[in-house]
């Protein structure tokens, strides 16, 4: 995996535009962002690009995630915010 691409995906993550969604993920980037597959990372990279009110809505269950959405690495946030994340 391209270290430059990784490093500019966590930036991202960090600064999505709203501070919840930063905080959400930009946290599961710090940890998780580097053991994710090369495919994972796509979804991630992907899943990113959405906007900042679905993604909030989705990972926290307040909306239900489209189904070409619905993959591990949404999984993957979605547990990290119910579990981890500093905002529930």
């Amino acid at each position: 995996m391209e270290e430059a691409r990784l490093k500019r995906l966590k930036f991202r993550a960090h600064h999505m535009g709203s501070n919840e969604n930063d905080i959400l993920f930009g946290g599961f980037a710090e940890k998780y962002l580097y053991s994710l597959s090369a495919e994972q990372v796509d979804r991630f990279e992907t899943l990113i690009a959405e906007t900042d009110t679905d993604l909030f809505n989705w990972v926290t269950g307040k909306v239900e995630v489209p189904v070409h959405l619905d993959h591990d690495v949404m999984q993957m946030v979605k547990n990290f915010v119910q579990n981890e994340a500093a905002i529930r």
